[in-house]
Formats: C-alpha cells, structure tokens, sequence
C-alpha cells in the first residue's frame, strides 16, 4: 500500500485520559476508514522505527500549549513517562540516555522537563505535550536529576502513575561532590575554594550539609523519601563508575529493567581516551562518533587530600546505609 493512499482524515470527538486511553469528549484527528488497516499499521511500525527522533531536544516550554492530542500526526501518540531517569547530577544521566536513545523502542525528551520540580503547578497536560509521540511497544521517557532530591517529586510522581519505573545513577560521592563543584566553577570563576565551601568550620573538620554539592551524595537520606510511595524493586540504580568501566553491562540491566529487548551492546561503544569515558560508535551514514559534549569530562581542580579524606569519613556511613538498602555494594569505601 503507498503511504499517499492513506485516506482523508477527518474529525472526532474523543480526548486522552491519563492512562492514554480515549473517551468521547474533545477533538483530535483519526482516519475516517482504514482499507487494509493492518499493511497500514505495518507501514507505520516501520516508518517510527527508523525516524529520527524529531522531538529530542525539544525545550521544555514554560508557556501553556494546546492540551489536544493528533493521533497520526508524526505517527504515535503522546504518554506519560514509563520511566524516568530521577538522579542524581553528575552521576551520568545524560550518558544514559543518550546509551538509551539508540535503542528503536526508547523515545525521550532531549532537555530537562524539570516538571516535578519547577513547573509542577503548569499541569499533567502541560508534561504529557512535552513528551514524543510513540508506537505501540515504545517507551517514553525523561530525565530530571534534580527530581532525586525534590521532597515533593516521590509524591508527585506517584500520583501520575504508581507504576513508574524510577532509575537513578549513582556515583563515589566525594567524586561527584568535585565534578558538581567543578560544574559551578566553570560557569562562576570567582567561586570560593571547595574547601572553603565543603566545611562549616575547617579546623574541626564539620561538613557543611547545606551546601548542594554535599548534600545531593546522602543518597540514603532522599531514597528514603521515595521508597515512602515506591516499592525498592520499582528503582533501579546503575552506577556511575560501571557505566564509563563497561557500559555494555550496564545497559544489559537497564534494559532488562525496562522490559527491553537488548539491542545495546557492546559493539556500540568504544573508550575515548582523551574524553575518558565511553562514546558511541558513529552510526551509518554518520561522519564522526557520538560523544557527550565539552561540558563532560572536565578536568578537576586540586583539592587537598586531607580535604577529601575528611569528605569520604563523613560519607561513609551514609553509603554504608545506602548499599543496604539497595543490596548492592558500589565499592566507593
């Protein structure tokens, strides 16, 4: 069947209720009769498998946009997230998603929605118009980092759909606190030395835990805050150190997690030892690699050991609690 036989498309009364299913009530467009329906489904399978991704790197908009759902249009229909990638900064979120965007049935939005942390209060219909269209068999998702540490996110979130699936990456926290600082430096010259920043009072050793850098790697602290609405086997956390070490690895158990085929593997990936972390292999038809950008794989600056040791001996507890309530050990001690 050509694709240009599809027929005229005319109007219906029917809007999308939370779960994506559709009742009587406001307009989208659908095919007033489908003659061979079935080639015509086949066709659209395949065209939404090898598109481009059309809607990665769309902004997450502030305005208001029109709540109305077009069912043909760019093939799919917009969701909820099935999953979402909740923390935390600096881990290598982004690394994971772009990982996952390889794969045919994963659709994500390419910026920051930041809806369960600063746009809450725009709506659910504002969030789902932010998300890609996807076939039947795709997933939809999003990554947020600072929703890990948002006290209303767990809530939040459950209240769209219990059945989220959550994953966080996690990383040495003592690393990512530098990375963060880094981050900041980069962008604020003038900021003060870390560890003018990491004590409250540097000669008796107190870490200040109101500063951000610090107190995003308590991660015992805010996973308990969602394991208040999500059961543990709902999370999963990868880790960051793995996903640089052997990113095929890792993205075997996210898949896995994700009920995913596992089309990413090994072959797709290779170290880049200027950048010092995995890139993917250009894809065909492709002049270079796909790497993550400048902003990635910064150098850090000197901090005092002494400094560091004292930031590791205030963590350790902390991790000690997180590997036991995650049954898994990431080796930062």
């Amino acid at each position: 069947m050509d694709v240009g036989m599809i027929p005229e498309l005319s109007k219906v009364s029917l809007t999308a209720d939370l779960d994506g299913h559709w009742n009587r009530t406001s307009t989208i467009s659908v095919a007033k009769e489908l003659p061979g329906s079935s080639e015509l489904h086949s066709i659209l399978q395949q065209i939404g498998h090898v598109q481009q991704q059309t809607s990665d790197g769309e902004t997450a908009k502030t305005e208001d946009v029109d709540s109305s759902i077009s069912v043909f249009n760019n093939f799919g229909t917009k969701k909820f997230p099935h999953a979402i990638i909740i923390g935390v900064k600096k881990g290598g979120t982004r690394a994971l998603l772009e990982f996952l965007r390889i794969h045919p049935d994963v659709r994500a939005v390419g910026a920051e929605p930041h809806f369960f942390d600063r746009f809450y209060d725009k709506g659910l219909q504002w969030y789902r118009n932010l998300m890609p269209r996807t076939l039947d068999g795709q997933i939809t998702m999003e990554k947020t980092p600072s929703y890990f540490v948002t006290k209303e996110a767990p809530h939040r979130v459950f209240a769209m759909s219990r059945h989220t699936k959550l994953i966080v990456v996690v990383r040495d926290p003592v690393t990512r606190a530098v990375s963060d600082y880094t981050q900041t430096l980069s962008k604020n010259p003038g900021l003060p030395t870390f560890q003018n920043l990491v004590f409250k009072n540097s000669s008796r050793g107190l870490i200040d835990t109101s500063w951000s850098a610090v107190r995003i790697g308590i991660y015992a602290k805010h996973l308990e805050n969602w394991l208040q609405y999500f059961p543990l086997s709902g999370l999963l956390f990868v880790s960051g150190e793995r996903l640089v070490t052997d990113p095929a690895g890792e993205m075997g158990r996210v898949q896995d997690f994700l009920g995913l085929k596992r089309v990413i593997t090994d072959k797709h990936f290779y170290f880049n030892q200027t950048k010092g972390f995995p890139c993917l292999k250009k894809p065909e038809g492709s002049s270079r690699p796909r790497c993550l950008g400048k902003s990635k794989g910064r150098s850090h600056p000197h901090i005092p050991p002494e400094v560091l040791l004292r930031l590791r001996d205030f963590y350790r507890p902390f991790n000690l609690k997180f590997y036991q309530m995650t049954g898994q050990d990431f080796g930062w001690d």
